[in-house]
């Protein structure tokens, strides 16, 4: 009998356990206002200097998890679990709210991530910061795990 997208997996329908991808991208060039003002004093050689920083970080959000490639001659690959994302904030200087960009801050119990700070996003990240916490809860569900909070 094959498996339809209505079929039920450990309570959760088919399409939900596939992973999907949520963002995929690299920082902004310009993220905010002092960045395009530091670009025009510098007659641009600021931009240089960014867009080797820029084409240097990666993100990508799925719904099973957060992948993060740093460096451009050496290279840092971080992942981290969406189960084990505990706590989420936006951050949308008044600078960054006028080039359109923000950042998505994720608090985690990974150890080698207790923090994971996604710095310049060109798009819509309260909608982001919505779509991660959902994929957060749907996580935890697939994977059967509860968060004890011991405060």
């Amino acid at each position: 009998m094959d498996a339809s997208p209505s079929d039920k997996t450990s309570g959760l329908a088919v399409e939900d356990v596939a992973e999907k991808v949520l963002f995929e991208g690299h920082p902004a060039l310009v993220p905010s206002m002092s960045a395009l003002l530091l670009s025009i004093l510098t007659v641009g050689l600021y931009l240089v200097f960014r867009y080797f920083q820029v084409k240097g970080t990666s993100y990508r959000i799925t719904t099973h998890r957060l992948v993060l490639e740093t460096g451009i001659l050496n290279k840092k690959l971080e992942q981290v679990d969406l189960y084990r994302v505990t706590d989420y904030s936006v951050e949308r200087p008044f600078g960054q709210r006028l080039m359109g960009t923000g950042n998505l801050i994720l608090e985690t119990v990974d150890r080698t991530a207790p923090r994971v700070v996604i710095r310049d996003l060109k798009t819509d990240v309260v909608s982001l910061y919505e779509a991660v916490r959902a994929a957060t809860e749907r996580d935890r569900i697939r994977r059967g795990v509860k968060l004890v909070d011991y405060e």
